[in-house]
């Protein structure tokens, strides 16, 4: 019975061994797939920061600007679901060689613009309004996840013809994917200023009023994928 046992275990391992070093054969590609777009968005995160020496009236001076500036966004007729604070700050800063505490104020406001042709007017009105910092401007499409999903498909597109390509000359036929890998990106144009001009200073020049190029939202898609060769 040992006997029968010792084989049955040595005749598995055998088996198990043999199914582990048994090898597939493969072919691996890249593929990408781009996407572009105009964009129909954007983003601003806009900041209103205010010092003194006293942390009330500080305080003060910064909560009146952001009045100003929460009244002028909704004077833009934008919604208030597209619009949020996203920070609010009173902090302490002393001075070691003065030897004295001076007082920071910060509040940041965001900002979804769905109507492009404001844009210019709005930045204008917020640093008129008090706006003293703008931290990020990002223009964005509202089917971005409609155009990650193109590209991602085009990708794969890509691999495939890809690892036909190679194996045409073999005799050998590409079957299904064994291993699939996703590195997508997504490119968001950053607004090339012309000047940040003020409203009066544009008309006394006689200037355009346009202050942006924005260019395009480039949806990049990275696929590596091993392939079973038939």
């Amino acid at each position: 019975m040992k006997k029968v046992v010792l084989f049955l275990t040595i005749m598995f391992m055998t088996m198990s061994y043999g199914q582990e070093t048994k090898q597939i054969p493969l072919i691996s590609v890249n593929g990408e797939g781009k996407v572009k777009v105009a964009p129909d968005q954007v983003s601003i995160s806009a900041t209103i920061e205010t010092k003194g020496n006293n942390a009330k009236d500080v305080k003060k001076q910064n909560d009146e600007k952001m009045d100003a500036v929460l009244k002028f966004i909704k004077k833009m007729n934008i919604t208030t679901a597209d619009f949020k604070t996203k920070q609010v700050a009173l902090n302490p800063q002393y001075d070691y060689e003065k030897k004295k505490t001076s007082y920071n104020a910060v509040q940041t406001v965001e900002i979804l613009v769905k109507d492009l042709s404001k844009y210019d007017e709005l930045m204008e009105g917020l640093v008129q309004q008090g706006i003293n910092r703008i931290d990020k401007v990002t223009f964005e499409s509202s089917k971005e996840l409609q155009l990650q999903s193109e590209a991602r498909k085009l990708a794969m597109k890509d691999a495939k013809a890809k690892a036909e390509d190679y194996v045409s000359v073999l005799g050998q036929k590409v079957g299904k994917a064994f291993v699939i890998s996703d590195n997508s990106q997504i490119y968001h144009p950053q607004p090339m200023y012309a000047s940040m001009r003020m409203k009066e200073t544009a008309d006394a020049l006689g200037a355009s009023n346009e202050t942006l190029a924005i260019g395009e939202i480039e949806i990049t898609a990275n696929v590596s994928v091993s392939f079973v060769l038939e």
